[in-house]
């Protein structure tokens, strides 16, 4: 780490006098953010002058994330590189299987992948008018993962006892690996063309699709050039705040999913105060916030996958890298078609944003 010492009143200065984010002081600084979260913790926190305090948790994460529970309302955020997705409310019916990990709360609706896990810290940071309480917990390169935020209404004792309970005061300091390069996807050797699209044909459930491309060894990119245009259609980017503005003018209830390698999240409903503001469209709704940066978004796909419900239609974005960025989606429950409002918004994005082919 990057003597350490120095961060904490490093960060403190950064913080009161540029207001610069977390993510944003550490890439200043040249380390991870879980570098810069560690070392505001245990012995080597400076005694004063410092806005940041934070304790170290032990890797017991599905034992962790289903004590959330008792903090009660709180704010969940996931981001990747474009995108960040803030949603409030409770961590209900948190359940695991073997690495794989569901909060299933109505608000909180997560998909956890607790093998990219590797720290998490309790998190307390003192504001101009406020004290910020949290739960952060970051990939193996340093990456944020999650991050629980309390809010006003939320139990402090309840974080009190998950602190007691899961501090992990003996802890060898944190080790950060370096990211590996990100390679350009390769179209498998013999890749079968008419095969892959009799999978695709046949697919009965939106969750088969990635079994799918682990069995044809393709990037979800190279699929959707694959899929042929009965399932899969490349837009212009602009799609991506064009749908956000008409879903709420119509009122439209959508699926949102947004994550990283170790979490997805989900807001289901209607959205309805959506902004942009420079490359950001933004939705800035009481309990769903999403900020999308739309000059990082390389492609936009309307994506079609045959179901037992019938076709489930979907918007992806992705990056330069071919990264997922963010779906979007009618909402919907298994068992039910897909919204026909939905069906229609998106052939008004088609009609609007089709790319043209060369």
């Amino acid at each position: 780490m990057n003597n350490s010492l120095n961060i904490p009143r490093s960060f403190t200065e950064m913080r009161r006098t540029q207001k610069k984010r977390h993510r944003d002081i550490a890439q200043e600084l040249g380390i991870s953010e879980a570098e810069l979260i560690a070392a505001h913790s245990g012995s080597a926190l400076p005694d004063a002058g410092v806005s940041l305090f934070a304790v170290r948790l032990q890797p017991r994460w599905p034992e962790l994330i289903k004590e959330v529970e008792k903090l009660g309302k709180v704010m969940a955020l996931t981001r990747n590189e474009a995108c960040v997705h803030e949603k409030k409310g409770v961590y209900h019916h948190s359940s695991v299987n073997g690495q794989t990990g569901l909060v299933l709360a109505g608000d909180i609706d997560l998909r956890i992948f607790y093998q990219h896990w590797h720290s998490g810290f309790a998190v307390r940071e003192t504001l101009t008018d406020s004290v910020q309480h949290s739960l952060q917990f970051f990939d193996q390169y340093g990456v944020a993962i999650h991050k629980i935020f309390l809010q006003a209404e939320s139990n402090l004792a309840a974080l009190d006892a998950l602190i007691t309970a899961f501090s992990d005061a003996g802890a060898a300091p944190l080790q950060i690996q370096a990211a590996p390069a990100r390679n350009t996807a390769a179209m498998p050797d013999n890749f079968d063309q008419a095969a892959f699209r009799d999978a695709w044909r046949s697919l009965r459930d939106t969750h088969d699709f990635f079994s799918m491309l682990r069995q044809f060894k393709i990037s979800r990119t190279l699929a959707l050039r694959e899929a042929g245009a009965d399932y899969a259609e490349q837009l212009d980017t602009q799609v991506a705040s064009d749908i956000l503005l008409a879903a709420a003018q119509e009122q439209v209830p959508v699926m949102v999913f947004t994550g990283n390698h170790g979490m997805i999240q989900i807001h289901s409903g209607p959205v309805s105060k959506v902004l942009p503001t420079g490359p950001w469209i933004n939705v800035l709704d009481a309990s769903f916030n999403l900020h999308l940066r739309t000059d990082l978004i390389a492609e936009a796909w309307i994506v079609r996958k045959p179901t037992t419900d019938g076709l489930v239609c979907s918007l992806e974005l992705f990056d330069v890298h071919g990264e997922l960025i963010c779906m979007l989606f009618g909402e919907r429950k298994p068992g039910q078609a897909e919204r026909c409002e939905w069906r229609g918004l998106l052939d008004q994005m088609r009609t609007e944003h089709l790319l043209c082919k060369a």
